[in-house]
């Protein structure tokens, strides 16, 4: 809707105080150079809501989106019209970890909002965002639009970490945590034929672990905890696992519950390692925060094509945009899995 000052406004998610968000005015963002222009079609929701808890304030909020293309300025890879996932972050394009696909871990990330004169434009929660086009995914036609958005946290930093452990067919995978990234951590190892065992004490999530293929869930305050899963891994332990708790007493317990010479994962900012104990067991460690889209594009839209019937249970919930407090509150409760927001031109089917 046109502002006073002839300014295009927008509809963006707001947080105001602690547990309260809704809807704003903020200005339209313009594309410019290689920064291109999308419309929102899907915003998966991630910890965003631990900012709505204390009151962060802000109207740039969410990374994770699926849209279309609808200016894109002086791409050279990108057309208006193209359905896209959107990557997080804006890593510079030209630095080592750039180069390599690793946005993720840019240190130099771009000034969007400055590059292109806009005043809004850098979070998912909105009617449209801005992009390099270097940090966007083409959808396939075959693939729908909300099982293309689970390709970014919903599935991205388990798929490297499956990846980088190297799990096949037939191990065993331990996940540690079954929020949403621990949940998207069982889809995909389920899709490779891994076995699963997972660790979770939130009642509605280690129900959900199960519909989604975990073959034991333990709770990770059993006092049997160890003996349990050396139990169900014939005495060794998980060939494979992955942290995804952000609990700080978490990691050198999942150690444990590797076998030796076993491989070893964090999704997480939170605890240490006993060294003593790594290079006793001589366990492999990686620390994964997303997916290199340059890199491995084709082998993530083939790994959604294959898991669409569990993305479909790891989704539980859709929301509008304009009902986001509601979606805020639902995260915090834990009752949910994968959670989808929806701008108000594209409302949840």
């Amino acid at each position: 809707m046109p502002a006073s000052s002839g300014v295009q406004k927008i509809l963006s998610v707001e947080i105001f105080g602690p547990r309260e968000a809704q809807l704003s005015q903020q200005p339209e963002p313009q594309a410019a150079g290689d920064i291109v222009k999308i419309q929102v079609l899907v915003a998966p929701m991630c910890t965003e809501w631990q900012s709505w808890r204390a009151g962060k304030q802000s109207h740039e909020l969410g990374h994770e989106a699926v849209g279309v293309v609808v200016d894109a300025a002086q791409s050279k890879r990108l057309k208006a019209g193209d359905r896209v996932v959107v990557m997080p972050h804006a890593g510079c394009g030209i630095c080592p970890a750039c180069r390599s696909g690793e946005h993720i871990h840019c240190t130099e990330q771009r000034n969007l909002l400055a590059e292109t004169s806009s005043g809004s434009g850098i979070g998912c929660y909105s009617d449209y965002l801005l992009k390099p086009d270097y940090l966007l995914e083409l959808v396939p036609d075959d693939i729908e639009t909300h099982h293309a958005a689970m390709a970014i946290c919903g599935l991205g930093p388990s798929f490297t970490a499956m990846k980088r452990m190297q799990v096949t067919a037939g191990e065993t995978v331990l996940i540690s945590g079954c929020g949403a990234v621990g949940l998207g951590a069982i889809v995909n190892a389920r899709t490779i034929g891994a076995r699963v065992i997972a660790l979770e004490l939130q009642p509605y999530r280690a129900e959900l672990a199960r519909e989604l293929g975990a073959e034991l869930v333990i709770d990770p305050r059993a006092p049997d905890l160890i003996e349990q899963v050396r139990a169900a891994t014939g005495g060794y332990g998980a060939d494979a696992a992955l942290d995804t708790s952000n609990n700080e007493a978490a990691p050198p317990v999942v150690l444990e519950l590797v076998r030796a010479r076993g491989r070893l994962s964090f999704v997480t900012w939170s605890g240490s390692l006993p060294v003593n104990r790594i290079t006793g067991k001589g366990v492999d460690i990686f620390g994964c925060w997303h997916w290199n889209h340059e890199a491995h594009g084709a082998e993530m839209m083939q790994r959604v094509r294959e898991a669409r019937p569990l993305l479909d249970k790891l989704i539980t919930h859709r929301f509008p945009m304009s009902d986001v407090a509601s979606a805020f509150a639902l995260q915090e409760s834990c009752n949910c899995g994968k959670v989808l927001l929806y701008p108000g031109a594209a409302e949840p089917r």
